[in-house]
């Protein structure tokens, strides 16, 4: 897996009505996201729901992702622990399960000092053969990575990059400025895509390209062809409704929206549940504004 540039989705994980995974419907949101331009596929991540999926269930869904996927676009499979060893455990399941590269979260809950947090990453790139990807999430996580223990990590020949989803602009401009060119930056958060890529970054991993994955792929192919201005205006136009992906604690809304657009990705799993009428209505409304339903 080369350094991917473009919009890389953030993939939900459907469920049927029993609460099972929906691997059928799974398939057909992959064909679906490739042939609308996505460069990349993202499963078992925040918006996947993997903290509710058992470790059957997160070696399946990747094995189902890759196979669907069969090369036209990389997979990249989230294997996030606050536990180290259980973390290589999922990287080992979904490296034999066909992933293209690793997602890796910071250690959560017992957090962790900077050299625990680097010793956390090292070790399972250490034990892994595929290209893995940081995940700066302090607001899930509690626990924020240190610029200076990425900047340690980014020389692994194993750590190929991060998922910047902290908020803090100044945080991601230290980042960029400390690794290298060949290390990829990727947005995770949709309203801060065109600053992510302003200072060097490659792309998003987007919850918004679960709806528009077209759009969310040509915001990041304008600006890298330089054109500014297309670019803006579609990070512009589309704050409003990437806000509304928000309204409630993701991927409640991202699924909401992909079920009212016909998508039909399901439920959730506990302690997920469905929004509060106030905000169904306010994320219908914004639907239509943006001609989705």
């Amino acid at each position: 897996m080369k350094k991917i540039e473009g919009s890389l989705t953030a993939l939900v994980t459907p469920f049927r009505k029993d609460g099972s995974v929906w691997y059928e419907r799974l398939e057909k949101l992959i064909d679906w996201q490739i042939e609308q331009g996505s460069d990349g596929i993202v499963v078992l991540g925040t918006t996947g729901e993997a903290a509710t999926l058992r470790e059957n269930e997160q070696q399946e869904v990747c094995r189902c992702a890759a196979r669907q996927a069969a090369g036209r676009v990389p997979v990249i499979a989230g294997c996030g622990s606050n536990n180290p060893q259980v973390m290589l455990e999922r990287a080992l399941a979904c490296q034999q399960a066909g992933a293209d590269g690793l997602l890796l979260s910071a250690p959560y809950y017992n957090k962790g000092n900077p050299e625990g947090i680097y010793r956390h990453f090292k070790y399972v790139a250490d034990g892994v053969e595929l290209p893995c990807i940081l995940y700066n999430v302090p607001g899930r996580t509690a626990c924020p990575i240190p610029e200076e223990t990425v900047a340690r990590l980014a020389v692994h020949p194993n750590i190929c990059g991060i998922k910047e989803a902290s908020g803090d602009i100044a945080y991601a401009a230290r980042i960029a400025r400390l690794v290298g060119e060949d290390f990829a930056l990727y947005s995770g958060n949709d309203d801060q895509i065109l600053p992510i890529l302003a200072l060097g970054g490659s792309g998003v991993i987007s919850v918004w390209a679960n709806l528009m994955p077209a759009a969310c792929h040509r915001l990041v192919e304008r600006f890298l062809a330089g054109d500014l201005p297309a670019a803006r205006k579609l990070q512009l136009d589309h704050l409003a409704l990437i806000r509304g992906l928000f309204l409630e604690v993701n991927p409640i809304p991202v699924k909401a929206a992909m079920n009212r657009m016909g998508l039909e990705v399901g439920g959730y799993r506990l302690p997920l549940y469905p929004m509060s009428e106030e905000n169904s209505r306010r994320l219908t409304a914004l639907l239509r504004e943006y001609a989705l339903i």
